[in-house]
């Protein structure tokens, strides 16, 4: 059994991730104290009205990643803002897709999500656009299994209990796990678990394995757990920058004013990984050095969107219909407004 202690501070973020353990039967996917968040509603036929003051740039940001550290280190984009006669307004969400929930009301102009809750979200109508993206991340998710674990490869999985969160990144990680091997997920005992509870049964012994991302798999790593199969070589796990529609039509100066800082910011992080890691794990509750391991195995950087990356955003919208996770055929490439993003992004 794994300890306690490694994720004893783990619990509070943890517990806000709950949210994410169903998409379309009244929960939401996407990782946390209370912040902004506004109902899910899928089947809502319309956008509200832009709901965006005069001037006001409004951030969505999440404790863990980029955005968070943009907030504290606003003074460039705050002048670069004031040139342009606006200014920021940060929005906290604790998950991707009430993020993207309050795109469809209107209330928040760019935000920072995982590779899924676009996908969800453009099943459900929501009016965004892909912009930009963060480098591919393949390390930072993986299929853990405990140390004194007697499963050696994925094929090991069969007929065993494995805990996932539903209609997440590591849900298809999970889907090409076992392809790979010559399996289904038939030939698992699958539990849908939101991260807390998919931790306490990983630790109790109640699941054979867990499939999880970054930080929690780097605290996982921390308490002992031992990765059987991480992304490499099978997803790319990206985080992707995205905006209203109808904030990017009639402000690309603005949205590239933005995605610029974070460009910077990027940059900042990847030579200050120790002074990152210790500003997310205070404001998150994770684990320095679990974060410390995190931020040391990811990529920085701001990247164009690409048709090869459309491609496989289309993968995982086509895999998780066949899965019927999703409702409907979701057409990637309706999502993405190139041109507002293509000065800012390089």
């Amino acid at each position: 059994m794994i300890s306690h202690t490694p994720f004893t501070r783990l619990r509070s973020g943890l517990l806000g991730c709950a949210v994410l353990a169903c998409v379309l039967s009244g929960c939401d996917r996407g990782g946390g104290e209370p912040g902004a968040t506004i109902a899910s509603d899928p089947a809502s036929p319309a956008p509200a009205h832009d709901r965006r003051e005069a001037g006001v740039v409004r951030l969505g940001y999440q404790k863990i990643g980029t955005p968070y550290l943009l907030k504290g280190r606003a003074d460039r984009l705050k002048k670069a803002l004031e040139a342009k006669n606006a200014r920021a307004e940060w929005v906290e969400f604790h998950a991707g897709p009430p993020l993207l929930e309050a795109m469809r009301a209107g209330a928040v102009d760019i935000g920072h999500v995982g590779e899924t809750p676009p996908v969800f979200a453009q099943a459900g109508g929501v009016p965004f656009v892909y912009v930009a993206t963060d480098p591919p991340a393949p390390k930072a998710e993986a299929i853990v299994v405990p140390k004194g674990s007697p499963i050696t490869s994925v094929a090991g999985l069969k007929g065993k209990r494995v805990a996932v969160n539903r209609g997440s990144n590591v849900h298809y990680l999970l889907v090409r796990a076992v392809e790979g091997a010559g399996l289904t997920l038939d030939d698992l005992q699958i539990s849908f678990l939101a991260p807390a509870d998919a931790r306490s049964a990983f630790e109790s012994g109640q699941v054979d394995a867990w499939v999880i991302w970054d930080p929690f798999l780097a605290a996982a790593e921390t308490a002992g757990a031992r990765i059987l199969q991480s992304g490499e070589g099978l997803v790319d796990n990206h985080l992707f920058y995205v905006a209203r529609r109808e904030f990017a039509e009639k402000h690309p100066e603005l949205l590239q004013t933005v995605l610029e800082e974070y460009r910077v910011l990027s940059d900042w992080e990847r030579d200050n990984t120790e002074e990152a890691a210790q500003i997310l794990a205070t404001s998150s509750g994770v684990d320095h050095g679990a974060f410390l391991t995190a931020e040391r195995r990811r990529s920085f950087g701001i990247l164009p969107i690409t048709p090869e990356i459309l491609k496989k955003q289309q993968d995982i919208a086509d895999t998780l219909h066949k899965l019927a996770i999703i409702p409907r055929d979701v057409r990637v490439e309706d999502a993405f407004l190139s041109a507002p993003a293509r000065g800012a992004v390089r």
